[in-house]
């Protein structure tokens, strides 16, 4: 039966879902603090490194040295020089230009002085002082010797300004039973070491000294390197050279940037002129010396052969007077690993550092040579900074004659195609002369230091050295004088492979017998060896044969 009420609904149930769970209050306060610590952290940090910024930027406009700003190229290749367009030459008009208007209205100040910089206080202590010689004026005095973090600031500071040259595995080696590597020195664009400390010396100097310029009064590697690097430095450069310096060093002088002045007849008169432009225009006069800034700049080569050579038994420097470079570089290598030999060379005719470090001080009556083929080995001893050094680092120094120079000379030509001068093959001649048999089955370092020899002397050197070297030779014999004679005895020369450079015949003063015609040869041989053998079957088929002994 149907109910009136119309048909039962259905029972309603509560088919509602559940709310979203909803985390507890203690971790939602636990991530905001988070959250806060993490901003908090960050904001610092962001306020630390703005901060830092600002204070490296002032540093590095305090110290950011001049020398990067010239020679370094963030866009291109490193090089010697200045990047984009040479600042022009010193004309002699600009002479009064820098100091007489500006300086002499006031106060006068003199510049006699030798190198000094505002880096000497950095300087450490060391042994008690050499006494220095009355007969020399110098403010280096007051100089201490190099520590070794000087030769690697100054190696930081020049980088950008010298080559790094290459220290090369040598084809001498087998020759003289011993593992020699060459560091090429004389690859620097001025042709010489000197480079090193001239640039860390000019770069050191007060802003105010930069401005008013140098004043240099020589012809040698030093001045040349003071021209240049002064001129990339656009510091105004003076060299006072003697009138009989040859054209070629004044020419390329002045290539380099400087103004060249020739003045007096001889070193000392240029000097003298010099000192007094120096005075009068408030300029520094420079002179090769021993100071602490030059010679770190020259300790840098000991830095880098200890670098490019690993497991190094020994370095072979030059000495002589001017053994800056000998006390500086042993300075470093003595300090990166004290088993490192190191080893001064110079020449038996000037052995002035032997003569010094016997007499436990510099001496006064030290000779020397003016001739352009002895450069700098024969300079006087300058410093006792340098000695110093030497007697305390240096193992070994030992002389070689000229004659050692010579040949050392001629194997650097033949076989490394290197033109050196004798200041550059000084190193080697300890090696020809056979001087250090010690080193044989060792591995050794020879510094090439110079190539600034002159083209006059060139043909000079060459020619003597292959006389001396058993190369050269001549004889002379009698003859007579009969067709066919001469020509026989140039059969006797081909069959010996002898190569004729120079015969000459003599007829009218001949004292032997009439009709006769007396032959003079000069001829070429491949060694001492061979040539050897051409005098025995020269002897043998003319007894009365002279030979000319060298």
């Amino acid at each position: 039966m149907v109910s009136p009420w119309g048909p039962p609904r259905a029972r309603t149930t509560d088919m509602t879902t559940p709310g979203p769970l909803l985390p507890p209050y203690g971790v939602v306060v636990g991530v905001l603090l988070h959250l806060v610590v993490y901003l908090v952290a960050v904001l610092y940090s962001y306020a630390e490194q703005l901060f830092l910024k600002k204070d490296d930027n002032k540093i590095k406009k305090q110290d950011a040295p001049a020398l990067c700003d010239l020679h370094c190229c963030k866009d291109g290749p490193i090089r010697n020089g200045l990047i984009g367009q040479k600042p022009p030459s010193i004309n002699p008009e600009r002479l009064k230009d820098f100091g007489e208007e500006d300086y002499l209205n006031g106060g006068v100040k003199t510049w006699e002085m030798k190198i000094v910089s505002r880096n000497e206080e950095l300087l450490g202590d060391a042994l008690s002082r050499v006494p220095q010689s009355s007969s020399r004026t110098s403010l280096s005095s007051c100089n201490k010797l190099i520590r070794f973090e000087d030769i690697s600031a100054a190696a930081f500071k020049i980088q950008c300004g010298v080559q790094k040259t290459p220290c090369m595995y040598s084809r001498l080696s087998k020759q003289y039973g011993m593992d020699i590597y060459l560091k090429k020195e004389f690859l620097q664009y001025t042709g010489s070491v000197k480079e090193r400390g001239v640039l860390y010396l000019l770069t050191s100097l007060p802003q105010d000294q930069q401005r008013k310029g140098v004043i240099v009064a020589s012809d040698s590697n030093f001045s040349m390197a003071v021209a240049y690097h002064a001129s990339e430095l656009r510091i105004p450069v003076f060299v006072i050279m003697s009138t009989s310096t040859s054209p070629a060093r004044v020419k390329m002088c002045r290539e380099y940037g400087a103004m060249v002045i020739s003045y007096g007849t001889t070193a000392k008169d240029s000097q003298m002129h010099a000192r007094r432009l120096a005075q009068e225009n408030g300029y520094l006069y420079l002179e090769e010396e021993d100071s602490a800034v030059y010679l770190s700049g020259l300790g840098t080569v000991g830095l880098e052969v200890y670098e490019q050579v690993p497991k190094l038994d020994a370095v072979i420097f030059p000495a002589g007077g001017h053994s800056g470079l000998l006390a500086g570089s042993a300075a470093a290598l003595k300090h990166l690993n004290p088993h490192i030999s190191v080893i001064g060379v110079e020449s038996e005719s000037f052995p002035v550092l032997q003569q010094s470090l016997k007499a436990g001080h510099l001496t006064e009556d030290q000779a020397c040579s003016n001739h352009h083929f002895y450069g700098d080995v024969s300079g006087l001893c300058f410093g006792s900074n340098s000695l110093q050094l030497t007697g305390k680092l240096v193992d070994k120094v030992v002389a070689v004659r000229e004659e050692d120079i010579l040949v050392s000379m001629l194997r650097l030509l033949e076989y490394e195609r290197a033109t050196v001068d004798a200041e550059g093959s000084i190193g080697l001649a300890a090696l020809v002369a056979g001087k250090l048999p010690e080193l044989k089955g060792k591995r050794v370092a020879v510094v090439i230091c110079s190539g600034n020899l002159e083209l006059h002397l060139l043909q000079q050197c060459i020619a003597r050295a292959l006389t001396l070297d058993n190369r050269v030779c001549r004889f002379s014999l009698v003859l007579s004088d009969c067709p066919g004679d001469i020509s026989k005895l140039l059969e006797i020369l081909a069959r010996e492979e002898a190569r004729v450079l120079d015969i000459k015949q003599e007829r009218l003063f001949v004292t032997s017998e009439l009709f006769t015609v007396k032959v003079t040869c000069t001829v070429e041989t491949r060694d001492k060896i061979h040539t050897a053998q051409l005098r025995n079957a020269l002897l043998e088929r003319y007894p009365t044969a002279i030979w000319t002994e060298r």
